[in-house]
């Protein structure tokens, strides 16, 4: 499947984030256990956990949620993706996934992202990929303006990682950051990336050529992009 996908253009953030919620509930619905998603960080899925958090009949129970990247912070601290996760998706407690895996941040970076990687592996039930058997159902990324996904960072050696499935990423941003790979990040059923704003316009039109860290990744299933008039430039 080419990186360049199928795109999806709406009226503007709102409209976004709206149709992010419904598309990922209607790909939970009559969902099998485990249903396996990867939550992307950062402020553009913000509102549409909001919304799909109020979404009613969804199968929680069926989910397991994980986090494709996290800053090494404390899980209470303000740039912690797993405390954006718990104010907006799970706030008000409505929604009880079967497990939340959230990404380690004590001790040091390398043995915290080491201890991810065992938990994906053991959740996958074996230690190698295997083709037509995914690891996740559904990934859901975000497009930085300089074209990073995840915290697949320009410039950084993990962009060369093709043997672990979550690696830290020491430097590149203030604080040092966990991630999940590239091997781990493609083997998804359906890939949905979410772009909003005309900050994100020429990284939208490199990535989907196939420039950037995101448009290095080649995702083994369907690539989805849900973006907004003013990242499409329409």
């Amino acid at each position: 499947m080419s990186i360049a996908g199928e795109m999806i253009v709406v009226k503007d953030a709102d409209a976004l984030s709206q149709a992010a919620a419904e598309l990922i509930a209607a790909r939970m619905t009559g969902c099998k256990t485990p249903f396996r998603m990867v939550l992307s960080g950062g402020t553009t899925p913000v509102a549409a956990y909001r919304k799909l958090s109020r979404l009613s009949g969804l199968p929680w129970g069926c989910v397991e949620l994980f986090l494709s990247d996290e800053r090494f912070v404390p899980p209470d601290h303000h740039h912690s993706n797993y405390r954006m996760v718990r104010e907006t998706l799970l706030a008000d407690g409505t929604v009880q996934p079967r497990k939340l895996f959230a990404i380690p941040t004590d001790e040091t970076p390398g043995s915290a992202a080491a201890r991810y990687d065992e938990i994906l592996r053991q959740q996958y039930g074996s230690s190698e990929l295997e083709a037509g058997a995914p690891l996740f159902h559904l990934t859901l990324l975000g497009l930085g303006d300089d074209g990073h996904t995840a915290s697949l960072l320009p410039g950084q050696p993990v962009l060369e990682e093709r043997t672990l499935w979550a690696a830290a990423v020491p430097k590149g941003r203030d604080e040092p950051r966990i991630t999940l790979t590239y091997p781990a990040l493609e083997a998804s059923v359906l890939t949905l990336f979410l772009v909003s704003g005309i900050a994100k316009r020429d990284a939208l039109v490199q990535a989907r050529g196939g420039g950037l860290p995101a448009g290095r990744l080649q995702p083994q299933g369907e690539v989805i992009w849900l973006v907004d008039a003013a990242a499409a430039g329409v």
